[in-house]
């Protein structure tokens, strides 16, 4: 990351801007940092600004206590201030929560795009969710980082002996040091049972692009559809072989299409 832009309450964030054409803001998900959408913003980056950043907590940027998912929406807003005063956003999973609140705060924003952002689409999920946000509380709580990630790769459905692979990487001591930033996700998805905004999303105005993978599990193609009909203007889009672990290269061109290059 080779620049920072200083958040509402003090907080630097990371960011760097692939190309020059017009903003888009791209928001990771969980254990995610600016590096990991960086192959998508290079891919956007011949028709567009593209911004990856670290969000609050994680890699180059700071962190202020105490949390609330406000603070993130103003550093996005931050990172639009700096990038020219307006921009499309796209958010992926979790990050896809964060880019439809900061959307519906009023931001000057001119079209937000999602992938598969992970609400809980029926009271079993609900409830999982439910407990998982109260023993991710109680773990973190304890310090307990290395255990608050294996609760949050066990909530996505990771193998277990995936999991133990994971923990003898090189790569966990970084997700253990970012490991506080579940509970930003989490928060991110709403209180409770983390069911779809409808009430909110049909009150957002500006178009809306939810998409999903054909190859990902039922229920994260009908949350969704559900956030796309939720919206008045909002549009829903399946890709072709795509997991959750979506290729860039599959979903670059849709939103090249979505967000057309006069913003």
């Amino acid at each position: 990351m080779d620049k920072k832009t200083i958040s509402r309450d003090g907080t630097p964030i990371a960011y760097e801007r692939h190309g020059d054409g017009p903003t888009v803001v791209l928001v990771g998900g969980a254990m995610c940092t600016g590096a990991t959408l960086a192959p998508l913003a290079e891919a956007l980056s011949e028709r567009f600004g593209a911004i990856t950043y670290d969000r609050r907590g994680r890699g180059a940027s700071g962190d202020t206590a105490p949390f609330a998912v406000a603070r993130e929406v103003e550093d996005i807003a931050a990172l639009i201030e700096a990038c020219g005063g307006s921009a499309a956003l796209y958010g992926i999973s979790s990050g896809g929560a964060l880019a439809l609140e900061a959307a519906l705060s009023g931001l000057p924003v001119r079209e937000v795009a999602v992938y598969e952002t992970p609400f809980a689409v029926d009271e079993v999920a609900g409830k999982q969710r439910a407990e998982y946000t109260q023993r991710l509380a109680e773990l973190l709580g304890q310090d307990r980082r290395g255990d608050a990630v294996e609760l949050f790769l066990t909530l996505v459905g990771t193998p277990p002996e995936m999991i133990a692979g994971v923990r003898m990487s090189h790569a966990w001591p970084g997700m253990e040091a970012i490991a506080p930033t579940l509970a930003y996700d989490d928060a991110a998805l709403g209180t409770g049972e983390s069911r779809v905004p409808r009430e909110r999303l049909a009150g957002l105005s500006l178009p809306l692009l939810s998409v999903a993978g054909d190859a990902s599990p039922a229920w994260m193609r009908e949350a969704a559809r559900t956030i796309a009909e939720a919206a008045p203007n909002g549009s829903y889009r399946t890709l072709e072989g795509q997991t959750h672990m979506v290729d860039p290269r599959a979903l670059a061109p849709v939103l090249e299409e979505f967000f057309g290059t006069d913003g």
